[in-house]
């Protein structure tokens, strides 16, 4: 079985991109509703930064004014990135390499998804049970 590529798991992904001016406290609520760890920080179509839960985490450990901070004073910017024909495999390196749990899948600057180190875990352990159970059943 080959390697997927960052396209096919991405491809039917709404993430949650937001503006740089949206203030902390309604970025951090939209990360809560929607049940991610991640906000994708979003300009003129184009990927600026990433706002995570470990940011939010030191934000409040700085005392910050979450209604009046906007994402772009406290985002990373220019995050890397993987193109969408890079496989599972190169991600997986890239997150535990560096120590991220949030990859942005970007093409020509654009944003096409995002994976999390969790995201995989669950993945590649369906598709190593796919491959042992076709072993076993070749016995």
């Amino acid at each position: 079985m080959r390697d997927r590529s960052m396209g096919d798991l991405v491809k039917d992904q709404q993430p949650l991109a937001l503006p740089p001016e949206t203030p902390l406290a309604e970025a951090c609520a939209a990360m809560h509703a929607r049940h991610v760890g991640a906000v994708l920080v979003v300009e003129d179509d184009r990927l600026v930064g990433i706002f995570t839960g470990r940011d939010a985490l030191r934000c409040l450990a700085e005392a910050r004014d979450a209604k009046a901070t906007p994402l772009s004073a406290v985002m990373t910017r220019d995050p890397t990135t993987l193109h969408p024909r890079h496989g599972a495999m190169d991600a997986l390196r890239l997150l535990d390499d560096a120590g991220f749990r949030h990859l942005p899948i970007c093409e020509d600057g654009r944003v096409r998804g995002i994976v999390s180190r969790y995201d995989f875990r669950a993945r590649e352990h369906a598709r190593l049970d796919e491959e042992s159970g076709f072993f076993e059943r070749m016995r």
